[in-house]
């Protein structure tokens, strides 16, 4: 679950801008839309996995779209993973700038504290979820609860106003390609049916509810987040200094988390034509990673993840149409 929370929780969604992108007014239905689309996929994907004992996405795009189609997806996947991963890196070079780090010390610092991590193969990423996801989610949490009471807001759904509702396929679709790379990595590792059903259905609760919460906040301060790169910070300026210390140590979790997600990713893809231990697949991938850190956050966000999300809403539909069409026994 903490898997899945970690894949999604980058810093797109951690830092507000990935959300605002794709949510705000009238977004309330498109969330709860989301929630059930996001725990179906996330089900169908890890149920593919554990049938096919997955090491990397490649079997499950196939099983999905026919193997033609996945050779072009797969194409996507490995070109999302990567910027992605770059900027990931960009970000936390900039994040550390506000602690007097410079820029590419920090980039060194991500490089250093990935491939550590993966000294302990997959098992490195699910422990490190187990740890940094929780305490991002309790900080987020607690803020905006606090900035809601503050602000008065009510939580209370409008049906009569719920235009957006189609932006629920979108954002789905957006976050599916890290999904399917990630969790196709830990086919072999899911050892009961009944994991799949906790992971999928439980991490798709918690991160719809966090969502609307979230969504909900940045709709008080609308006019004040076209000044702010990451919208967290327009909600964390009526807080004391120290909460926006802690705030961006956990963005910077967040943004580590991403890194780490694109990196198994990738390296778990090329698993079995390049035999060499993870940690050093991923030093090699970052050093070719490294000199690339100069696109914007923004502009990734901005431009490249609408793009995502609308080649991947036919991959979206392939999941959602695949227990219908193989008459899957859930």
């Amino acid at each position: 679950m903490f898997l899945i929370l970690g894949t999604m929780i980058g810093a797109g969604y951690a830092s507000g801008r990935e959300l605002w992108q794709f949510f705000g007014d009238d977004s309330g239905l498109a969330i709860i839309l989301f929630m059930v689309l996001f725990s179906i996929c996330c089900y169908i994907i890890m149920k593919i996995s554990y049938e096919k004992q997955t090491i990397h996405y490649l079997p499950i795009l196939e099983a999905l779209l026919g193997k033609r189609l996945a050779r072009f997806y797969d194409l996507i996947i490995i070109f999302y993973l990567l910027t992605v991963t770059i900027v990931m890196l960009a970000g936390g070079g900039a994040t550390l700038e506000m602690f007097s780090i410079p820029y590419w010390a920090g980039i060194i610092i991500m490089i250093v504290l990935l491939v550590v991590l993966f000294i302990w193969d997959v098992q490195g990423m699910v422990s490190m979820n187990s740890l940094l996801i929780p305490l991002l989610m309790i900080g987020l949490v607690s803020v905006l609860i606090s900035f809601s009471l503050q602000n008065g807001q009510t939580w209370i759904i409008d049906w009569s106003k719920q235009q957006n509702w189609p932006a629920a396929f979108t954002f789905t679709a957006l976050n599916i390609l890290p999904l399917v790379a990630v969790l196709a990595a830990v086919g072999q590792k899911i050892k009961h049916k009944g994991e799949i059903w906790i992971a999928s259905f439980g991490s798709g609760l918690l991160l719809g509810a966090l969502s609307f919460l979230y969504n909900e906040s940045l709709l008080q301060i609308a006019s004040e987040i076209v000044l702010y790169e990451i919208p967290l910070f327009a909600i964390l300026q009526q807080y004391h200094y120290s909460m926006l210390i802690f705030m961006s140590i956990m963005l910077w979790g967040a943004i580590y988390t991403t890194a780490a997600s694109g990196i198994l990713g990738l390296t778990s893809r090329f698993r079995k034509r390049i035999s060499l231990p993870l940690w050093i697949m991923t030093l090699l991938l970052l050093l070719v990673m490294a000199p690339l850190t100069t696109v914007g956050f923004s502009t990734l966000v901005a431009i490249l993840y609408p793009l995502y999300g609308l080649l991947n809403l036919y991959v979206l539909a392939a999941i959602l149409l695949y227990p219908i069409a193989n008459r899957y026994k859930w």
